[in-house]
């Protein structure tokens, strides 16, 4: 069904969309929202708590005696390695937590991998106290359970959003990953300047266990499963996803056939592109600002917030403005996703490229926002992707191509770590130059390949399960 005609539809609940707490839909949205936030307050807090780690840091011993000292002494290739390592267990749970969603349902997984993570993130501080070996152990082990959170949520949104709502609900609810980023810099900051840096774990720890018995005492698999979801709504739902018979476990994946289109490609070389730019800034920009642009600790947990925030604002913003250009029939799908995406990208790079040039406080600091704010318009681009090629089998399509994209989490810390090893400015110029020019790749290849439509052998499979249960019933 197309955009333009689920517009005609009512969800037969009266009030405006902004109260969300009359439509049950958004009230997963909300949930997720804030699950989302906890995600990255999770995976986010070292990067700032390991600026505290490791400073130098004056001690007056009772003789008189002025040393500096480390908590621990960790050199910056080390700190690029153990800021990666939670993406060397994230990569391996990417189409994994697609097909758990499938089989066990994804607001299930996904609440287990906020959860099981929000305990990980208490043992954190022992760990690190343990030695280097036991914290990467315990970011591994974190970054498998998050692993599922994005394949899963692309599984119940193929169940909860309607095609005319999808771009707004996912971007509603994705942005709860930059309100976690925007709370979790600058609030990291306050705690390791208060209390230390092992509040900063047990903080984020204990609000995303709060959160996890929330959502388990709150959303539901699906409307079906919803027993306070209304039946005018729950019809609405049902009836613009226009779901075919059978369960999701049934779902047939085309595996060589989704593996070797170009429109997944595209779809998993942006999502590389985004990440790669996202996180090179997100683990080292703490660093960057204090040892580069001279700003203290806690200023620098505050400017760091900025560019996360205008990336939500912005996320939000796009995600209304593509679906009003899609209902309005004022743009195709395809031609939304690529403007969408190539847009931001462009963007990005210019960006990136004047303030590695310039390098300099107040005009950096405006061209690094921007940057990272306009990821926000290209995630309504690439990451709504899956949904649109093929909507059964979204989760396990978001998992291969965000498990693409760990790679550059992976990456990036490490290269970085290596390239800044005197934090000279010089350095961080490459580290920027590095990161355009990844953009550039990016928004050539999706322009060329990527596609908004559903996919024929999308197509194909389902009408495959549908003749196959046809035929066992007729037997």
């Amino acid at each position: 069904m197309e955009a333009a005609e689920c517009y005609k539809l009512s969800d037969g609940v009266n009030g405006p969309l902004w109260m969300f707490w009359k439509r049950r839909r958004y009230v997963v949205v909300f949930m997720a929202f804030l699950g989302f936030a906890n995600v990255y307050t999770l995976r986010v807090n070292l990067s700032v708590a390991i600026v505290a780690m490791t400073e130098l840091r004056e001690v007056v011993y009772e003789n008189g005696t002025i040393v500096q000292e480390q908590t621990f002494e960790w050199s910056s290739s080390l700190q690029g390695y153990i800021l990666s390592s939670f993406f060397y267990g994230y990569v391996f749970t990417q189409v994994l937590g697609g097909y758990l969603s499938n089989k066990l349902g994804g607001t299930n997984v996904f609440g287990v991998g906020i959860g099981g993570t929000a305990i990980l993130t208490l043992l954190t501080p022992m760990a690190a106290q343990l030695g280097v070996g036991w914290l990467i152990a315990i970011r591994v082990l974190e970054g498998f359970l998050e692993g599922v959170t994005f394949p899963c949520s692309h599984a119940f949104w193929s169940r909860w959003a309607p095609p005319s709502e999808r771009s707004r609900m996912a971007s509603i609810a994705c942005t709860g990953a930059f309100a976690g980023t925007v709370l979790v810099l600058p609030i990291s900051g306050m705690l390791v300047s208060t209390w230390g840096w092992e509040s900063v774990f047990y903080f984020f720890g204990v609000v995303a266990c709060i959160w996890y018995v929330a959502w388990i005492a709150i959303v539901r698999r699906s409307p079906e499963d919803d027993k306070y979801i209304t039946e005018q709504e729950k019809h609405f739902i049902v009836q613009t996803l226009k779901r075919v018979e059978g369960d999701s476990e049934e779902t047939h994946h085309p595996w060589k056939k989704m593996l070797t289109s170009k429109a997944v490609i595209s779809m998993s070389i942006a999502s590389f592109t985004e990440d790669w730019g996202y996180y090179t800034l997100l683990t080292g920009l703490p660093t960057f600002l204090k040892s580069v642009l001279g700003f203290d600790l806690q200023a620098s947990g505050f400017i760091s917030a900025l560019p996360y925030l205008l990336m939500g604002i912005l996320l939000s913003c796009a995600g209304y403005v593509a679906d009003w250009l899609q209902i309005r029939g004022y743009l195709t799908t395809t031609q939304v996703r690529k403007y969408f995406t190539c847009g931001g990208f462009t963007v990005q790079l210019i960006c990136m490229m004047i303030g590695a040039w310039i390098l300099r406080p107040a005009p950096t600091i405006v061209c690094i926002t921007t940057a990272v704010g306009f990821g926000g318009v290209a995630w309504n681009g690439y990451l709504v992707n899956p949904l649109d090629l093929s909507p059964r089998s979204a989760g396990v399509l978001m998992g291969i191509s965000n498990g693409f994209a760990t790679i550059a989490g992976v990456i990036s810390p490490i290269v970085n770590g290596y390239i800044t090893t005197n934090n000279g400015e010089d350095e961080w110029r490459l580290v920027f130059y590095i990161t355009a020019g990844i953009y550039i790749i990016g928004t050539l290849i999706y322009w060329f390949w990527g596609s908004g439509e559903l996919q024929p052998w999308s197509v194909e499979a389902t009408e495959q399960k549908t003749n196959t249960n046809n035929y066992t019933k007729t037997q």
